[in-house]
């Protein structure tokens, strides 16, 4: 292996483990709610310039990676709510590609990462209440179809340490 990173996933594609042991829900709860404070410390000092920088050819500026973090998070825990209150319930995909090119994602920076603070405390809040049978719920998504919780909080840790990574790298490649 060369140890060059791939841009596109700078922590490895997505692996979830099927019915994981609780310290593995545990670990993955903590990155969830390390999130916001990551976040804010690899966007840390950019510039207006720097925020309008794509973390990789064809991808998406950091300014959209912020943004989308947001969007993705809040539709994450309403996720979470619904599977916790619902037997299975059918959610909603949204075309993420869609929405990082809306007029919102030019906005500043600071609106989503406020907008992270206040839904990863309501989201660490319900995170740390459930119950080991919680993360056997499920919802159906149209498109990946029925996901567990347990599945649910590994990929949105992963989703979480995968788009720091992106922002990190850069920083990383560029001297920042």
């Amino acid at each position: 292996m060369s140890g060059t990173i791939d841009p596109r996933f700078p922590v490895g594609r997505f692996s979830p483990q099927e019915n994981p042991p609780p310290d593995v829900l545990k670990q993955c709860a903590a990155e969830l709610s390390a999130l916001p404070s990551r976040l804010r410390a690899a966007v840390s000092g950019l510039s207006d310039a720097q925020l309008d920088t794509p973390y990789r050819d064809g991808g998406w500026t950091v300014r959209q990676l912020v943004h989308h973090i947001a969007d993705s998070h809040m539709n994450g825990m309403i996720r979470v709510k619904l599977a916790l209150t619902e037997d299975n319930p059918s959610i909603t995909a949204y075309k993420q590609a869609l929405w990082a090119h809306l007029p919102d994602a030019r906005l500043p920076i600071e609106l989503s990462l406020r907008i992270l603070d206040g839904v990863h405390e309501r989201l660490d809040a319900i995170v740390a209440g459930m119950a080991p049978d919680d993360y056997a719920r499920t919802f159906m998504h149209p498109e990946n179809g029925q996901t567990r919780l347990d599945s649910w909080v590994q990929l949105y840790a992963w989703h979480s340490r995968h788009h720091v990574a992106h922002i990190t790298e850069l920083r990383r490649r560029n001297s920042w």
